[in-house]
């Protein structure tokens, strides 16, 4: 699955996908479409089940039923470590809440991805503060998670999921602990990022101001999304 994959249609693809939190229905055969180098937003009411459509369409979760295609591989046909590993390199992921190592500093969060990778804790560590002032959290290097406001954290949890280059990009309520002016700001550093490296981004968003950066838009209600997109 490297970047030279030679396939035809979307990127990335879920169909017919259904998943179940108990009793609970989250997914009723939702199916969604991203293409290389598209910013997608999916947007719908809180509830929806568009986060656990993220989770599902990044291999953080197996649908119950339905398909995850990407670049051409089944992803329920790969193993967890194959998966893993995909999370780690060609796929990042923003969670609504950063979901960062409490232990580690911003740079070492940042980082901790390339090193995985094999890459020394120095030039990881120069690579990281390099993302962090991409995104505006220039000097909070050596802040623990704790330490720092939702923002702070967010805009960490950003450069994180950017830091190894991938090829897509999940991004889960990304302005969601910043005020307009800062999503403003986080979102445009975002888009450039995404243009200039070709990155496919999948916006998960309430937001009607953060939809509209999108190349397209598409809404998720009940756990069904239309199967055409809706014009951003």
């Amino acid at each position: 699955m490297s970047n030279g994959d030679n396939t035809a249609g979307p990127l990335l693809a879920g169909r017919g996908l259904v998943k179940a939190h108990g009793r609970t229905e989250a997914l009723r055969g939702a199916g969604v479409e991203l293409n290389a180098g598209e910013i997608l937003a999916l947007t719908g009411p809180s509830g929806s089940g568009k986060s656990t459509l993220m989770h599902c369409l990044s291999g953080i979760v197996r649908p119950d039923a339905g398909t995850v295609t990407y670049a051409g591989r089944r992803l329920e046909e790969l193993p967890e470590e194959r998966l893993s590993e995909l999370r780690r390199t060609e796929f990042g992921v923003v969670f609504q809440f950063g979901q960062l190592i409490p232990e580690l500093t911003a740079a070492d969060n940042v980082a901790l991805p390339l090193m995985l990778a094999g890459a020394d804790r120095a030039t990881a560590r120069s690579a990281a503060a390099e993302w962090l002032e991409r995104f505006g959290a220039r000097g909070q290097e050596d802040l623990r998670p704790g330490e720092m406001s939702g923002g702070q954290a967010q805009r960490t949890a950003l450069a994180r999921a950017l830091v190894t280059g991938p090829r897509v990009v999940f991004a889960d309520e990304p302005t969601g602990a910043l005020d307009s002016l800062a999503g403003e700001q986080l979102m445009t550093a975002l888009v450039h990022t995404a243009r200039e490296t070709g990155t496919a981004v999948l916006l998960i968003t309430h937001d009607a101001q953060v939809a509209a950066y999108a190349d397209r838009e598409v809404r998720l209600r009940d756990g069904v999304l239309a199967p055409q997109g809706v014009a951003a």
